[in-house]
């Protein structure tokens, strides 16, 4: 059987209107819907960037006593969190390898503390993988978001 969703804990946490605090959440895997839809959407058209935002909030299932996660609640999330719920999506749906923690995402292993920026003195590290701030989600080149769609999901959007 396979796993399809996963548990995490944010480094920082979602701080919601209450002042409560929600750290621990599940994350599904993701389905061809879940990237294909958002190029549909007019915030996504005139801002790729906000594709990270929606195809998270597709894919987190559960955060703390939330009920769900909507767009709007992943837009308030701090940049490490964000920073770690791509690189999350990333390993689970085993689009690169990408290290939190030294762990590995596997059925008995989910990472408990925030990811490692990668090693600077790596020429082969890609920098474009991490967010420093809200107004950095795209590559330094100004290529597409940090949770790009995948090219069926592209060619899938453009033909609808």
């Amino acid at each position: 059987m396979i796993q399809t969703e996963f548990e995490f804990t944010l480094p920082k946490g979602y701080l919601d209107e209450a002042g409560v605090v929600h750290r621990h959440g599940v994350m599904r895997l993701s389905r061809a819907m879940d990237e294909i839809v958002p190029l549909r959407d007019p915030r996504v058209k005139s801002n790729p960037a906000y594709a990270t935002v929606m195809i998270l909030a597709r894919v987190i299932i559960k955060l703390g006593a939330l009920e769900e996660v909507t767009p709007r609640i992943v837009e308030e999330f701090f940049t490490c969190d964000l920073d770690y719920l791509q690189k999350f999506y990333r390993q689970i749906n085993e689009l690169e390898t990408v290290p939190l923690s030294g762990a590995t995402v596997a059925a008995t292993a989910v990472p408990e503390t925030a990811p490692q920026a990668p090693d600077q003195s790596d020429s082969t590290a890609n920098t474009n993988t991490i967010v420093e701030t809200e107004a950095d989600l795209f590559s330094q080149d100004g290529g597409p978001p940090m949770v790009p769609p995948s090219p069926r999901a592209r060619a899938a959007a453009s033909q609808s």
